[in-house]
């Protein structure tokens, strides 16, 4: 208890800190929120584009494709916002010798890794999200129940966490490699196919992002259980355990990483 105790206090000091060097480019701030608000806009715009010449999409109507994508913006843009700090690992930290730094401090590695920096800008992303769940759910045709309502808010921290934990496994291959960020930037592109009902894809593609880069649960499959009711025990069930097998993974393989690491240098 007192080690998570300690985490979180460490946790809001980093966050503190990082949020005062961002004040000091307020200008920067507001332009990363809104280039990523006009993105996820342009996105809309083209699913908005495509209703307009057919009915529905295998069976989806427009709604239900903006509630999915909406839903999916929401995980993705937590893990955005707190752990982007993955991404720098893969690309530059390790290759320049620039981990070293976090071998040297009394704080578990990884944890200092994901809490150091706060990417703040993915509040666009995130609030697109909601706004577009919040917007469609008065126009969808769903059955409330609570039972219903709490699983959906209760599996958005594990669906979180399939991001995560896959970022973590893949930016460790550094630690042997020395560079990796190639091999995270091409995991988490599939990314982009979750987006989406799963249905409208090929076989294959459907088998990738459910059973082997499984982004699916991490918009699809919840969503599918929100809007239908149906099979939960798969829907959402599905989506904790993977993101609970990735982390340990994510895990293992950082650990691993850590002992094999030797100080590199550009």
């Amino acid at each position: 208890m007192k080690q998570i105790k300690r985490a979180f206090r460490m946790h809001r000091i980093f966050v503190a800190q990082e949020l005062k060097r961002m004040m000091e480019y307020k200008g920067d701030f507001i332009i990363g929120i809104i280039g990523f608000l006009f993105v996820q806009a342009s996105n809309l715009l083209f699913l908005t584009l495509i209703f307009s010449n057919i009915p529905s999409l295998m069976g989806w109507d427009y709604t239900q494709v903006v509630f999915i994508y909406g839903f999916s913006l929401i995980p993705k843009g937590i893990d955005h916002l707190f752990f982007d700090n993955l991404w720098s690992i893969g690309h530059f930290t390790v290759r320049k010798g620039d981990f070293d730094k976090y071998l040297t401090r009394p704080i578990n590695t990884l944890f200092h890794v994901m809490v150091e920096k706060l990417q703040i800008d993915a509040l666009g992303e995130f609030l697109m999200g909601v706004a577009l769940v919040c917007v469609t759910l008065p126009k969808l045709q769903v059955e409330w129940s609570v039972l219903r309502v709490v699983l959906i808010l209760a599996v958005i921290p594990f669906a979180t966490l399939i991001y995560t934990g896959i970022k973590i496994a893949t930016a460790a291959i550094a630690f042997w490699t020395k560079k990796s960020g190639n091999i995270t930037y091409m995991f988490y592109m599939v990314n982009d196919f979750a987006k989406y009902p799963v249905g409208i894809y090929n076989r294959a593609i459907q088998t990738i992002i459910t059973y082997i880069i499984p982004f699916a649960f991490t918009a699809f499959y919840p969503a599918y259980f929100f809007l239908t009711g149906e099979n939960p025990l798969f829907n959402i069930g599905m989506t904790v355990v993977i993101s609970v097998v990735l982390m340990s993974i994510g895990i293992l393989i950082w650990n691993r990483g850590i002992k094999a690491y030797e100080s590199a240098g550009a």
